[in-house]
């Protein structure tokens, strides 16, 4: 009978483990991808983005870690298989498709928007976008976002790349080194990219600025409710209000987080691909 009760004992305690196990709440996974831009390990992602986790865990009372997803396929991936509770990525087209095809609820952009520049050397006689028809362009990789926002952009100002003389190009620092050298007569930029922000020091000259688009888009599973959706929107909104949450800002690189911009997300993919 002691025997019984014991055995008894065991088994009930073994139970009650195994249910305070699984009742142990998991800690939610933030996926962040900077593109092509480079130059960060898992380390560097994890201080850089950290704060952003923190502020994602406050509204949720959860802990969130962030993992780095370096690679474009493992990204979408992971993505379709619903393995990331939030994705922050650029470029844009990742998280858009996250939201179209699997389930992903759009949360919040960075502002400033992102911008493709049409740029020309500081002395080109070149001084309207229509001048640069017939010229040579050089533009980032053709597969690439970045190539793909120019590619639309043109097209819905005349200019039709398929018809141009083009060099693409695998790092947007190209497209500068190949201004530089009169390898090309034009070339197209992402602006948020570094350089960009160096056009002035690099002396070139912005031709055209593109319509603004969604940059680097925060989105959610579907398993995170409307209403905790609306709980991290509140804690985004407020980083700029205080020291701490400019400082986070700051290290994202960006200048606040945009709410507002779910319907545009949503028509990024069939701007990009309409004819």
């Amino acid at each position: 009978m002691k025997s019984l009760a014991r055995t008894l004992a065991a088994c009930c305690l073994i139970a009650l483990t195994s249910f305070g196990a699984r009742a142990q709440p998991r800690d939610l996974m933030l996926a962040v991808s900077e593109g092509t831009s480079g130059g960060l390990d898992h380390a560097r992602v994890i201080a850089k983005y950290g704060g952003l986790a923190d502020t994602i865990g406050r509204a949720l009372n959860s802990k969130v870690k962030v993992v780095f997803a370096r690679e474009f396929a493992t990204l979408e991936n992971e993505m379709i298989k619903g393995s990331f509770d939030f994705v922050f990525a650029r470029p844009s087209d990742y998280p858009a498709r996250g939201v179209r095809d699997n389930g992903y609820r759009f949360v919040a952009s960075a502002a400033p928007d992102g911008q493709c520049l049409i740029i020309v050397a500081e002395d080109s006689p070149i001084r309207a976008l229509e001048q640069a028809k017939g010229k040579r362009w050089v533009l980032p990789e053709q597969v690439s976002y970045m190539s793909k926002f120019c590619t639309a952009e043109l097209r819905d100002r005349g200019i039709r790349i398929s018809n141009e003389k083009v060099q693409y190009v695998r790092e947007q620092g190209a497209v500068v080194f190949y201004l530089d050298n009169k390898l090309s007569d034009v070339g197209a930029l992402a602006s948020y990219s570094g350089p960009a922000r160096q056009l002035e020091k690099t002396r070139h000259r912005v031709l055209h600025r593109s319509i603004q688009q969604p940059y680097f888009p925060l989105v959610a599973a579907s398993r995170i409710t409307p209403e905790q959706v609306r709980a991290i929107q509140t804690e985004l909104k407020s980083l700029s209000d205080t020291e701490a949450g400019k400082a986070i800002l700051k290290t994202i690189g960006i200048q606040a987080f945009d709410t507002q911009s779910e319907r545009r997300l949503q028509a990024l993919l069939p701007w990009l691909q309409r004819d």
